[in-house]
């Protein structure tokens, strides 16, 4: 068993955080370090997973640290799995989104118009777009 303890610069640099980050984690609840001696924080094994499941859950799955909280708060699968949930709706959400702005520009550069602007298919959008517009913007009468 590993048993050595890392500085906080060391799990910084290791981890490609900024030391103040490592703070902030710990100010959220969401790191302890192991032990300090004076001023420095040291970590152990078992904080750094914490770290890296913090990470994983933020970074790689793109969560708030509110959610990331709720995850590494504990054994309540209602929550996490609500959590979990939710944030897959989002990215859902965002991934449909982020497919129409690829197929719109996708569009542009196949567009037999030199100008985007002046495009066909663009044009019949962008009318849309202004009478559905005006449409909603006009008092009832």
């Amino acid at each position: 068993m590993d048993d050595r303890l890392y500085s906080i610069t060391e799990v910084a640099q290791a981890f490609g955080v900024r030391v103040s980050a490592l703070r902030y984690y710990e100010e959220r609840g969401l790191l302890t370090p192991t032990r300090r001696r004076a001023r420095v924080r040291y970590y152990d094994r078992a904080a750094l997973r914490s770290l890296a499941l913090l990470r994983l859950w933020h970074h790689d799955g793109a969560m708030s640290l509110d959610d990331t909280a709720t995850l590494m708060a504990g054994p309540d699968p209602a929550d996490w799995r609500d959590t979990l949930l939710r944030r897959t709706d989002d990215l859902d959400q965002q991934i449909t989104r982020l497919q129409k702005a690829k197929d719109a520009l996708d569009h542009f550069l196949d567009c037999t118009s030199d100008n985007p602007a002046e495009c066909p298919v663009i044009d019949d959008i962008l009318n849309r777009r202004i009478d559905q517009a005006l449409r909603d913007s006009s008092p009832p009468g």
